[in-house]
């Protein structure tokens, strides 16, 4: 599932293409994708409007309309944008299409139509109703700490949960987990503060490092365990064997030897 580095990257290359422009007309291929809003008032109210302004939390990406409106999207499993001359092939799975004055489409495309597609007129109230924590990647230390320290649970659990903080998922807590040493089945309570002031800052290292790749598990840094996740997979560290682990019903992966329980 597309997590924070991903929407970001998606996000970015919205505004790199589509953004600026006017909506000519909108196709719904699956109205199945719209949530919150009938396909007919979506389609009202983007038909003749210009993508002013982009956002994200989280794992969600925002878009202002000149009508003061906000296109609110969640990508789902498989959800992404691709932009496209007028003459071009459609893109297979488009979900929305957006038809711009500029004879160019920007298409949301999703193989299997796990995402939405929403139209909110205030963007805060949309997250506060969705009880979304603070984005990942804006979160102070001391801000991070704290609701951290009120969890419970195992941190990996801790760090996936979208109320704590938003953006992270399944992949990128293992690969932050990796990053700090920490195992994914520490409880938050055992680690300290300083620890946790450490987390903080390799979250923020994993997160953006990720971005500046384009998310792109190939790119990544050599010593991420992202790009080695799967059965027969060496640590990138001191080469012991790649575990799975399961946590909070999610397959993680992590490294025994440099993990160690606590």
């Amino acid at each position: 599932m597309p997590e924070l580095p991903d929407v970001e990257v998606f996000r970015r290359y919205l505004d790199s293409t589509a953004l600026g422009h006017e909506i000519k007309d909108v196709q719904i291929r699956s109205e199945g994708l719209i949530k919150d809003v009938t396909p007919q008032k979506l389609k009202k109210s983007l038909s003749d409007r210009t993508l002013e302004e982009s956002r994200r939390h989280g794992k969600y990406c925002f878009v202002r309309l000149d009508s003061k409106d906000w296109l609110v999207m969640h990508f789902g499993m498989t959800g992404f944008f691709h932009y496209f001359k007028s003459g071009e092939q459609e893109p297979d799975h488009s979900g929305v299409l957006l038809h711009l004055e500029n004879g160019h489409t920007l298409a949301y495309v999703s193989q299997r139509k796990l995402g939405r597609i929403g139209l909110v007129q205030d963007m805060r109230e949309y997250i506060r109703e969705r009880s979304l924590g603070p984005d990942a990647l804006e979160i102070d230390k001391d801000s991070f700490i704290k609701i951290l320290s009120r969890s419970g649970s195992m941190i990996k659990s801790a760090l996936m949960r979208q109320e704590n903080i938003a953006g992270i998922g399944n992949v990128y807590s293992d690969e932050i987990l990796f990053q700090a040493g920490i195992h994914p089945k520490t409880q938050v309570k055992n680690l300290d503060q300083k620890t946790l002031s450490s987390l903080h800052q390799t979250t923020r290292r994993v997160l953006e490092t990720a971005i500046n790749k384009s998310a792109d598990p190939s790119r990544l840094p050599s010593e991420f365990i992202i790009p080695r996740r799967g059965a027969e997979n060496n640590c990138p560290k001191c080469s012991g064997k790649l575990q799975k682990i399961k946590v909070s019903g999610r397959t993680g992966w992590y490294c025994p030897g440099c993990q160690k329980e606590q």
